[in-house]
């Protein structure tokens, strides 16, 4: 069966279909150790898109630190898949995506002193400044994500500066299943459910990303509300042992097994089993 297809089938059975969105940035933070060409990023996203990623995801950071200008004028022009351009909130960065108008954009939290990005967007306390930056890049057709812990008050938030999409932080529910506790790990794991909820009840389009492994995943591939998922560390880092295409695979393979458990629960709901 196509890929078309398969969407299509789960579509008729009420479920619907979770997207894989691979994030590259790692590719490039290797390429960048030496200061040369390889291995490329571009590379990288076509074998993603082979081995069954839905869109590739790349945060141009204010100091390059990994991915670079020429990696987001190389990505666009190949039109592998929809790219998804992390940023920060800044004048810079709303100047380049109106220029290269990705499919998406993910408005993230930015410190130049992080490894990577620790926390969401604080939604709630930059309305007014967040409002009409979304408004431009709407405005140029380009869709726009906001990435934020699942917490009410930044879900709604969400919603008044009218999103399109909202990608919840999964790291605080990574870290509570890598540590082996149960009981934080279902707490986190419901935060995310019931942020999933209260985002689709206000016409939000739920992703969700940070730290998802192949442990991680399914639980979160579970819930119904959530339509795409982002990884990029993990995926990238098993790649050293497997193979990029091999890594990406396994990956599809869990979220769409965690999606086919879906579908049987909700079928066997409906017939009253």
């Amino acid at each position: 069966m196509t890929k078309r297809l398969e969407i299509g089938a789960r579509r008729r059975k009420g479920v619907a279909p979770i997207r894989l969105g691979i994030n590259i940035d790692h590719v490039a933070t290797l390429r960048n150790a030496r200061g040369e060409r390889h291995p490329d990023p571009l590379r990288a996203a076509r074998l993603a898109v082979e081995a069954g990623a839905d869109n590739i995801t790349a945060h141009l950071r204010e100091d390059r630190r990994h991915i670079k200008d020429e990696d987001i004028a190389r990505l666009t022009a190949a039109k592998l898949a929809p790219l998804n351009l992390e940023m920060a909130v800044t004048e810079e960065m709303l100047a380049i995506a109106l220029k290269v108008k990705p499919h998406a954009t993910c408005l993230v939290p930015e410190r130049r002193e992080e490894i990577t990005t620790e926390g969401g967007l604080d939604v709630a306390s930059q309305i007014e400044t967040l409002a009409p930056y979304i408004a431009k890049l709407r405005a140029a057709g380009i869709q726009v994500s906001l990435f934020i812990d699942p917490e009410p008050e930044q879900i709604d938030a969400s919603a008044k500066v009218k999103t399109d999409a909202i990608e919840l932080h999964t790291g605080t529910y990574c870290r509570a299943a890598a540590s082996g506790d149960r009981r934080a790990s279902e707490r986190e794991l419901k935060r995310l459910i019931d942020g999933a909820r209260q985002a689709a009840a206000l016409g939000l389009e739920v992703h969700a990303g940070h730290g998802l492994d192949y442990d991680n995943v399914g639980p979160v591939a579970s819930i119904p509300e959530i339509v795409e998922l982002n990884i990029g560390h993990h995926l990238v880092g098993e790649a050293i042992f497997v193979g990029l295409a091999a890594s990406v695979a396994r990956m599809r393979a869990a979220m769409d097994a965690a999606r086919e458990s879906l579908r049987h629960s909700d079928t066997e709901a409906s017939l009253g089993t």
